[in-house]
């Protein structure tokens, strides 16, 4: 698999040159997956849409684990280029950039969890990530803890805001409030305080996304804080000159 991941095929014995290629069969697949789900992408689902048989497939790729693995690291792509800023800027925009891949391919949700190889995107994420920490005063397992936590934050959000084909009664944001709305009118004495809670919320639910996302910046600015040196001040006494 991380032959495939970085690029590398299986060797190709003799014969005609083959008509389709890994990057085009991923693509297939990433189609499938953006309109259906990821539980519809088969070989034999993406071989009809090629269109080509289903064992032209498995001369490049063994099967569907191996494929949803490259389809993954090809719709994660490489991050987006930014311009170097002040470390909380720079991560702030990576964790909103990072959200925005997984609002236009919910079944990363599933397909990037788990330990796995990792493909040249992906990891690149990770290292565009970790250049919003270098020179702050965090260790290298600091570092990579603090885009594990802003990681694991978007993901959390991007799954309770995102639509799964296939898996998801498909309502929008819309939906949820006027939902919402009406059980807690009708509801009102059973929950109390989520009606009061309510009554007072503003935003999308996306306020959660930079809610949660700044008060995890604001928790590393206190450890980074805390770890920039101050020198101890030094009381300068007047001299007696009479001595």
């Amino acid at each position: 698999m991380t032959e495939l991941l970085w690029g590398k095929e299986p060797a190709r014995t003799r014969g005609p040159k083959p008509a389709i290629t890994l990057a085009e069969i991923a693509a297939a697949g990433i189609a499938i997956a953006d309109a259906e789900g990821l539980d519809a992408v088969s070989m034999q689902r993406v071989a009809d849409d090629l269109p080509v048989t289903k064992m032209a497939l498995y001369r490049h790729v063994p099967g569907k684990a191996e494929l949803v693995a490259v389809m993954s690291d090809l719709a994660m792509g490489s991050p987006p280029e930014r311009p170097d800023g002040p470390w909380r800027e720079t991560l702030h925009t990576w964790a909103i950039d990072l959200y925005d891949g997984f609002v236009r391919h919910p079944w990363l949700l599933q397909s990037t969890i788990g330990r796995r190889p990792l493909g040249p995107n992906e990891l690149a994420w990770i290292e565009r990530g970790l250049a919003g920490l270098v020179d702050v005063g965090l260790t290298g397992g600091e570092q990579l803890d603090a885009i594990l936590v802003v990681t694991s934050h978007v993901r959390n959000i991007a799954q309770q805001s995102s639509t799964f084909p296939g898996h998801s009664i498909g309502l929008t944001e819309e939906d949820m409030q006027r939902s919402l709305a009406e059980i807690l009118h009708t509801e009102a004495a059973r929950f109390p305080r989520l009606v009061a809670a309510t009554s007072t919320a503003a935003g999308s639910e996306n306020q959660g996304l930079e809610f949660g996302l700044e008060r995890i910046l604001d928790g590393l600015d206190l450890l980074i804080r805390s770890r920039v040196a101050v020198p101890d001040r030094i009381e300068t006494l007047p001299v007696d000159r009479r001595r």
